[in-house]
């Protein structure tokens, strides 16, 4: 057959599509905006990995690397303290500045620096400021804002930054929060190896997330099928063959598609500049951000008609196409089960292979993954329009509005698989996504060992820090129960200048206090403890016998040092070490106050362990206020029984970021099915309201129509989902276990998109249930 004809008869469907008159142009459209969807949120996915890439590229670029070599003051330098802090859950990236020359290194997004007491600003940091819910935020942060950070200073839009003004800090070098630089930049990275598992996660969150768009596309270009098969019968009387009349269907289609691009791109640019001023579990994006790969953005542009044509022919091949009309309202041949089988046996043979390779062989095949689980998904949407078929063809009676729907899935239980099916892939994909990341969580999450019955915060003071003072100011803050107040330092039996050999810890604090950290025989203030027992602790016996010097390094700016020296009493008590709150076991040396020379007190660091009374609001602000009043360099930090792998839990909300969009595509094509089905049924629900049917009869019978193949899609889809994830959790040698609280959650989320669609399409409904939309020209 010559591509003449081809093109020619796609020719003549591409105008009737848009020379159709009203009634072509709203099937032209629904059809745009279905596909439209779906090419919105292929071109988001296409940009993606650019977006990524991108927020990984200006974080680099703005890191402030301070360890490695010393570097010497020049006019080239710049002094930098990290004074990271959160408000409310969310992060606050802070930093001090002070310029050590005309030459000193900008950071990026700044173009020039902040004197003392000024501070510069992200956008969404500024705005949060001047809103009332900033005013606890206002006095942790008191400078005055001059400025505001540039897009190329941020990895987000909604990112909470700001950089601050500073003076000598040059004399608190060495406290391992401040440092000297003379660029911005990590000068040495470093590529982490590559974790099997997490690939594998990567990989089949991807192909979750994207079978649901494809199946909606799919579905999309069949919009209009009833009204669609009259036109064909008329092209068919008028003289075209079999194979014509198809091609101009498919030509129908392809225009629909080819719309369809154009409103998926205006959706992607409205949906690009939206981007930036929303925040989606606490990531944000500039839209210079989302730039789709341009090979990816033209395989969707070939990709999408090219499926519509293709879908077009094949659900037009098994219809007969006569003159007088289509042979499709008959009593259809019933659906072969054989063949639907093959798809998910299909995949199931592709991920066996891989079964128990774990971590230790954990290189998965990315080609039999993706291929193995598109088969199992693509399974779900050959398999439900055979479950439906054969179970509606067994409903027997009831109401009135069960027999209206029964009879009418019955009729065209094909179109109403259709509808459901990519709810039905999304929620199988995600059921057996949730049964992996939750058998492999725990490979990726940690007992820290805090005690968080004692204390909920720990805060970290600087070197020098008055800890008393200190430690009374956290006593009179709002939300603080309990301070439990200790200094850390090392001793070395050598003057650190000439490297000691041998070392032993340093704990001071009251009687109280020491006794959460060692198991004291008595305790009154003024005795010192020699510890027994702690972990890793080989030198104490060594360097505890009285009279020995020991030396502790004291930092006094700009990364000099000079040497405190002690020695060790007559009057020593032994004590047996067992888990401070931190969860672990001290060794060396524990004073109390009294025991503490002058000049020791200043080379030490104070550590606050806080109880909180959560009934308080914003507890842990007021906290965090306070710290930042004793010191901006100060620590505070929130205690938590466990922690997660920060990859783990970047792929986790990548996902929940990903199911977020698919679920918004969900509910939005649903609508447009669903008002698309509605018009072509608009005479038939005129013709019954004008012979008297009630209109709560055939509401009831619309929600029948979508009640039972959604439920019927759901439990397929729990089946396979369940299916799929017990393979994956083997292919990763772990246990499996049914995931049930995620199964369920994961098909109620699916039974109430359906829900809220229907409620959404009840008053075009109404609308359509009148006498009058039996009128005809």
């Amino acid at each position: 057959m010559s591509a003449g004809r081809w093109a020619r008869d796609l020719g003549m469907g591409l105008r009737f599509a848009f020379a159709g008159g009203r009634e072509g142009w709203t099937r032209a459209l629904l059809t745009a905006v279905g596909v439209g969807l779906g090419v919105a949120l292929l071109l988001l996915t296409t940009a993606l990995p650019g977006a990524l890439a991108e927020r990984d590229r200006r974080e680099e670029a703005r890191l402030n690397y301070t360890y490695g070599e010393e570097i010497e003051r020049a006019d080239d330098t710049l002094m930098t303290a990290d004074t990271d802090t959160e408000f409310d859950g969310r992060d606050i990236r802070g930093r001090l500045l002070e310029p050590e020359g005309g030459k000193a290194p900008l950071p990026p997004g700044l173009r020039e620096f902040p004197a003392p007491g000024d501070m510069v600003v992200s956008p969404a940091l500024k705005e949060f400021l001047d809103s009332d819910d900033g005013e606890l935020l206002r006095e942790r942060l008191p400078y005055d804002v001059v400025g505001t950070i540039g897009e190329q200073g941020l990895i987000g839009s909604q990112e909470l930054s700001y950089y601050a003004g500073a003076e000598g800090l040059a004399e608190r070098v060495g406290d391992g929060t401040v440092g000297r630089i003379d660029s911005f930049g990590n000068p040495d990275p470093t590529q982490e190896e590559a974790d099997p598992v997490l690939l594998l996660l990567v990989l089949v969150v991807f192909v979750v997330l994207l079978m649901p768009v494809a199946v909606f596309i799919a579905a999309a270009v069949r919009f209009g099928g009833e009204r669609r098969d009259r036109r064909l019968a008329a092209l068919r009387l008028v003289g075209s063959d079999g194979g014509m009349t198809r091609r101009i269907a498919a030509g129908e289609a392809l225009g629909g598609a080819l719309l369809g691009l154009v409103f998926g791109t205006g959706f992607f640019l409205a949906g690009r500049e939206f981007a930036a001023s929303v925040e989606v579990f606490r990531i944000s994006v500039f839209p210079s951000y989302l730039n789709p790969s341009p090979l990816l953005a033209l395989l969707v542009a070939v990709a999408v008609p090219g499926a519509a044509v293709l879908v077009t022919l094949l659900a037009l091949r098994g219809v007969v196409i006569e003159p007088l009309g289509v042979v499709r309202t008959a009593r259809p041949a019933r659906r072969r089960l054989w063949w639907r089988l093959l798809l998910p046996l299909a995949g199931i043979g592709m991920l066996l292979p891989m079964v128990g390779q774990g971590r230790e062989n954990g290189d998965f095949n990315q080609y039999l993954v993706t291929g193995g689980v598109i088969s199992l998904l693509v399974g779900v949407t050959a398999l439900l329009p055979w479950i439906v078929e054969t179970v509606v063809a067994r409903l027997g009676s009831g109401s009135v509005s069960w027999q209206l729907a029964v009879r009418r899935l019955q009729l065209s239980s094909g179109a109403a698989a259709r509808m459901v099916n990519g709810i039905a892939v999304a929620v199988a994909g995600a059921i057996a996504l949730q049964m992996l990341f939750a058998g492999v969580g725990k490979d990726y999450t940690k007992e820290t060992g805090y005690d968080v019955s004692l204390a909920q915060m720990e805060v970290r003071l600087p070197e020098g820090t008055d800890i008393a003072a200190a430690t009374a100011k956290f006593e009179e803050t709002k939300g603080v129960r309990e301070v439990h107040p200790l200094s850390e330092g090392h001793f070395g039996d050598l003057s650190w200048q000439k490297e000691p050999q041998r070392f032993a810890e340093l704990t001071i604090g009251d009687c109280t206090t020491l006794r959460e950290v060692a198991k004291l025989p008595s305790c009154t203030d003024g005795d010192v403890f020699a510890v027994r027992g702690g972990e890793y602790d080989t030198d104490t016996p060594s360097l505890s016998r009285p009279g020995q010097k020991l030396y502790l390094e004291k930092y006094v700016g700009d990364g000099r040092t000079e040497d405190v020296v002690w020695t060790v009493p007559e009057a020593l008590k032994q004590a047996d070490s067992v888990k401070d709150p931190t969860g672990a076991r001290r060794g060396g040396f524990l004073m109390t106050r009294s025991a503490v020379p002058a000049g020791l007190a200043e080379a030490v660091r104070g550590q606050l362990y806080l109880s909180l009374d959560d009934s308080v609001p914003y507890a842990r602000e007021y906290v965090r206020n306070t710290a930042a009043a004793i010191d901006p360099l100060s620590y505070p930090m929130t205690w938590q029984a466990t922690e997660r792998s920060d990859r783990y839990e970047s792929i986790r909300t990548g996902l929940f970021v990903g199911a977020t969009a698919v679920l918004a595509l969900i509910g939005a094509s649903l609508l447009v099915s669903q008002l698309e089905q509605l018009r072509e049924r608009r005479k038939l629900l005129s013709a019954l309201i004008a012979f008297g049917t009630r209109r709560r009869t055939l509401s009831l019978s619309v929600l029948w129509q979508t009640a039972i193949p959604i439920g019927l899609g759901l439990l397929l889809a729990s089946v396979v989902g369940m299916a799929l994830g017990a393979v994956l959790l083997r292919m990763t040698s772990t246990p499996v276990a049914v995931d049930w609280p995620s199964v369920l959650r994961m098909t109620g989320m699916g039974a109430g998109v359906v829900l809220v669609v229907t409620l959404l399409s009840l008053p075009p409904l109404l609308r359509m249930m009148r006498p009058d939309g039996l009128r005809t020209e």
